[in-house]
């Protein structure tokens, strides 16, 4: 039988990636403080991303979770976030086009301050010293890295400024699909890209312009005059991080009641929610079945994500969410793999079969980012655009294969530009063919290399068009299967050969 749980239940396990800070006094004060601030987000909206997680469980939406690796305090300018929020919204609109399904989008964004290590300490020169563990816990500058306890109230406020402006951004008529041009493409080189993305909204126009002519009010009105409720003006987006320290995250813990439209106030069920992002999720360096965070993240009501790495055993996948989801809810869990381009083949399969066999509901996501992260020449890490692609089409591939769908993409990327007006030069290759010697021209990065506005949108058409030829062969089938009323036996086989 499970152990009753708390807020602070983890507080008797193992603690992973954990920070020691020196002055126990200030970081009681800072955690009793950061307990009475007001929560970053709503049970109604914690809700209805569980309910939105549950329809990409289903096949029937896509995720999109995308942003920094790290966030900085001094990115937080509205320049840089008009920027991240302008690349989601092209991304995901491209998607859109290609899937013909809903995006649900997720930044990793207003609270990714936390950075984990493979070591407490690094060398800089000859010194060995502290690692930088992010922003909430200490400095990138090498004379400042004793943890310090104001980071966490530091990034609670940066978070809170973040997120109040991406909803004032999304509710003054930025996201409407009259004026996808205003999300910005100054800086995209590419013509080939240019021309696709204009191909997208041209029809896009044609389309409205149609709604219009038939007498569908589209909105346009809304965003003219300051933005207004109108399903074309307006979307839901939602924050995440990773919750990897648990004083923090335990400070923004609250039970609330579930919001319902079935229940009476006498009867209304609580529930705690983490109210410092919608979604959050558990590292591969912290997924331990007897560890901390396990223990945290089964007892909070938000959607989670759980990292799964080549070293998590076929088994063990199975195990974890029998802790975190043993009721199996659905919209509770997403599974984000990370393996690898050279390992995904070996690792991928095993672990769908088995999660198919425990009837666990979960969307899978694949992150093909953090297992492709090399070092230049010159001493930068950096990212292949090649291998980002194999591991993404061998994650599609994969799962067609094992009767399963992939149900998203975990990115780290940006749409923040150099102070020479050009984009981030941080990972190799895409369409703009970046070269190692040209690493250094714009690496912006503290933490992990992103892909940059250009290599980003390279694949969002790549996805794009891979859903549209999946579209267009399940159209085909069906066509066959109804017009010639083939046995299920030839029907499947003739859908294996077109897949």
């Amino acid at each position: 039988m499970p152990t009753p749980w708390s807020p602070s239940s983890w507080k008797g396990k193992p603690v992973a990636q954990d920070v020691e800070y020196p002055d126990q006094g200030e970081l009681s004060k800072v955690l009793s403080k950061l307990s009475t601030l007001p929560p970053l987000v709503t049970p109604s909206e914690i809700e209805r991303l569980r309910q939105q997680i549950s329809l990409v469980q289903r096949n029937e939406a896509f995720l999109l979770h995308a942003g920094d690796c790290a966030e900085s305090f001094d990115a937080c300018t509205h320049e840089n976030i008009t920027s991240k929020i302008g690349l989601i919204l092209s991304f995901s609109l491209i998607l859109i086009w290609g899937a013909r399904k809903p995006v649900i989008r997720i930044g990793r964004i207003a609270g990714q301050y936390a950075k984990p290590r493979s070591s407490n300490y690094e060398r800089v020169g000859d010194k060995q010293i502290l690692s930088f563990r992010g922003d909430n816990v200490n400095g990138l500058d090498p004379s400042d890295r004793t943890p310090d306890p104001q980071r966490l109230l530091n990034a609670y406020f940066h978070s809170t400024t973040t997120l109040n402006y991406v909803r004032s951004l999304l509710t003054s008529g930025f996201a409407s699909l009259h004026h996808p041009r205003d999300w910005s493409l100054v800086h995209v080189r590419s013509p080939a890209l240019r021309q696709e993305f204009e191909a997208i909204v041209e029809g896009l126009s044609d389309a409205l312009d149609f709604s219009r002519t038939i007498g569908v009010e589209a909105g346009q009105s809304t965003y003219e005059h300051g933005g207004g409720k109108d399903v074309l003006g307006e979307i839901d987006f939602y924050t995440s991080h990773e919750g990897l320290m648990l004083p923090y995250e335990e400070t923004l813990t609250r039970e609330l009641p579930i919001p319902s439209a079935n229940q009476s106030s006498s009867e209304t069920s609580k529930a705690h929610y983490n109210t410092g992002a919608h979604f959050l999720w558990v590292g591969d360096r912290t997924r331990q079945l007897d560890g901390a965070h396990v223990e945290y993240f089964r007892g909070i009501r938000n959607p989670i994500g759980i990292k799964v790495g080549p070293t998590m055993g076929v088994d063990e996948v199975v195990r974890v969410l029998d802790v975190v989801n043993p009721d199996k809810e659905l919209g509770r869990v997403t599974l984000i793999t990370r393996y690898g381009a050279k390992k995904i083949e070996e690792h991928l399969p095993g672990h769908i079969r088995t999660v198919q066999a425990s009837g666990h509901p979960v969307a899978w996501i694949c992150d093909p980012m953090h297992g492709n992260t090399q070092t230049s020449s010159s001493g930068l890490k950096t990212r292949h655009f090649n291998n980002i692609i194999s591991e993404l089409t061998a994650c599609l591939r994969i799962h067609t294969e094992c009767g399963s769908r992939l149900g998203g993409v975990s990115l780290e990327f940006t749409g923040e530009l150099s102070e020479d007006g050009f984009s981030v030069t941080e990972c190799l290759g895409g369409s703009m063919e970046l070269k190692e010697e040209e690493l250094g021209l714009r690496y912006q990065s503290f933490c992990d290399p992103r892909l940059n506005f250009e290599q980003s949108l390279d694949i969002a058409f790549l996805m794009s068009n891979h859903f549209k030829k999946q579209r267009n062969t399940e159209r085909k089938i069906a066509d066959l299967k109804v017009g010639s009323r083939l046995s299920d036996v030839i029907y499947h086989e003739f859908k294996k050969a077109l897949d």
